[in-house]
Order: structure tokens, then C-alpha cells, then sequence
């Protein structure tokens, strides 16, 4: 039925939570933040959730990516140092350059996607941003899995409109019922695929707190149930 699955990057193959809390806390003492916080854990605890926040928000189109960088750097910060570009800037950069060399990856993922790739063509299509995306999936060893990456930070719009997954489409020759698109984010992927008619596996951490609005294709809570439908 399927010749092309789409695939999310972040939190569906590769360990975005780990590896950013790891490079965030890496950072975070790079740069003395301790002299602010009495530990990582309660300035990271002020960063995440805002830092997930202002994601929606520019999946949304309501913020830059700029307004991202800066926001989710100076926001936990703020009460203590006065306003700086070019500061915060070098603490963003300092966290991505970090970021794009781990390797954590979700159970399951590169077995996983030996069995899909022996089956189907494989495309990453992912939010992120172009200078940490490519190299986060170098340095992970993902690239040999994928046919091609389509990223919104090229394609102009970001997951869940519909023209990322026209781009992806076009990129992969393929009509959408030739596709199905496994991801972690309900708004994202899952609502995004189904808003185009694409069939999706939602891949159900137990981190997002929503009522679906919608029986999704396929759900699933770990990589290697995949097996059971592809």
C-alpha cells in the first residue's frame, strides 16, 4: 500500500530531550550560570517549558526563528543580566555547536529503520534548523537511512501547514496515498498528515497531555511496534 514513510527527526528517531538537556547543562556551567541558579536543574526547569512554548509558537508562524534564539536563551536569564544580542547569541550558538554532535537516539531507532529501509523510501521532514539538523543526523550516523530531508527552515513553512508536506511529496514523487507519516508530535505530524490526507503513526511518548481529536492511522509507544504494521 505504501512505497514512502516521512519521517520526524526530533523525539521520533533522535533523543532531542536528552541530548539538549545535555548540551543545555554543558553549557549552562560554560558560561557560570551557576553564580544565578543553585543548580542546572532549576534554571533547566525555567528553560524547557519555555523553550517548548515558543516552538509552538513558530510552528505556528506567530514567532520568528530569530525571536526563538533569542527568547529561549535570555527568558531564564533575564532577571539577572540586562539585555545582549550579541551575548545571547554566543550562549545559543554555544548550545547548538554542542547539540549537533550528540548521538542519542530513541530505543529501537536503528533497528527500526534497517527493516523500513529494506521495504520503503525513507525522508526525513523536520522543523528543525538547517545548520544543526544535517549534521545532528552526520554525526548520529542517520544520513544512509534517507532518501532526502525536507526542512521547513528551506522549504519556508514549518509542520503542520500543508505546503511542508506538499514540498516533501513533490521532493519524493509520491502521491499521498503512497505515504505515511510517523512522528511524535500530535499538532505537527499527525494533525498536519491527516489535514493533507496522509495516513499517520503517531508515536505516543506519554509526554504530550491532549485529548486527540481523532483516531490517528496507527498509535504507537515504542520504535518496534512498527513491525506489526509495516
Amino acid at each position: 500500500m505504501y512505497r514512502t514513510i516521512f519521517i520526524d527527526l526530533d523525539d521520533t528517531i533522535w533523543d532531542t530531550y536528552s541530548n539538549g538537556k545535555e548540551s543545555m547543562r554543558e553549557t549552562f556551567f560554560d558560561f557560570h550560570f551557576d553564580r544565578f541558579f543553585e543548580s542546572f536543574d532549576i534554571f533547566f526547569n525555567i528553560y524547557y517549558p519555555n523553550n517548548c512554548m515558543l516552538w509552538e509558537k513558530y510552528r505556528h508562524g506567530e514567532i520568528t526563528k530569530e525571536e526563538l534564539t533569542i527568547q529561549r536563551i535570555y527568558y531564564p536569564l533575564s532577571p539577572y543580566i540586562k539585555y545582549d544580542e550579541t551575548f545571547i547569541l554566543s550562549v545559543n550558538k554555544n548550545f547548538l555547536d554542542r547539540t549537533k554532535l550528540k548521538t542519542k537516539l530513541l530505543p529501537y531507532a536503528i533497528e527500526t529503520l534497517s527493516y523500513l529501509q529494506a521495504k520503503y523510501k525513507l525522508y526525513i521532514i523536520s522543523n528543525g534548523f538547517k545548520e544543526v539538523q544535517y549534521q545532528k543526523m552526520e554525526h548520529s550516523g542517520l544520513m544512509p537511512y534517507f532518501e532526502g530531508i525536507i526542512l521547513s527552515d528551506e522549504v519556508g513553512y514549518n509542520k503542520p501547514h500543508p505546503k511542508i508536506f506538499e514540498a516533501a511529496l513533490n521532493f519524493a514523487l509520491n502521491s499521498k496515498k503512497e505515504v505515511i507519516m510517523l512522528g511524535d508530535s500530535w499538532d505537527a505530524d499527525i494533525v498536519g498528515a491527516k489535514n493533507i490526507g496522509i495516513d499517520q503513526i503517531w508515536y505516543d511518548l506519554g509526554i504530550e497531555k491532549i485529548t486527540p481529536e481523532f483516531t490517528p492511522t496507527h498509535r504507537i509507544t515504542s520504535l518496534k511496534e512498527i513491525k506489526n504494521i509495516l
